[in-house]
């Protein structure tokens, strides 16, 4: 069983930043893929970036060039750097991780971009 805590959520305005951090119960180092997706209200779930165990990192088009996903290893911890922030960016943001093929979840943490 692996468990993911998320912190760094809040509320900021347009423009401004964010960083959440996402620490694993496992040594990372070991995970494969892991990094963040977002719902909003009335959405489905979206994958906003991943990072595998050699650091290729994948973005979805609407966040990149302002959001950066970095790990370390050593913190057994993943992070989503966020800039630039939009209102559009407003969600509940979940960590995930991937091990041996099953997907854990974290518990998700608010992010709200006021105009």
């Amino acid at each position: 069983q692996v468990q993911l805590v998320e912190s760094g959520g809040g509320l900021v305005q347009a423009g401004g930043s964010l960083r959440l951090s996402c620490a694993a119960s496992i040594n990372i180092f070991r995970i494969n893929a892991m990094g963040w997706y977002r719902q909003a209200p009335g959405k489905q779930r979206e994958l906003v970036a991943s990072i595998t165990s050699g650091g290729t990192t994948n973005y979805v088009d609407s966040v990149k060039g302002r959001f950066t996903v970095f790990r370390d290893n050593a913190k057994n911890t993943v992070f989503l750097q966020m800039n630039s922030l939009k209102p559009e960016d407003t969600a509940v943001y979940y960590c995930y991780v991937d091990l041996y093929g099953i997907r854990y979840w974290g518990q998700g943490t608010q992010v709200t971009v006021s105009s």
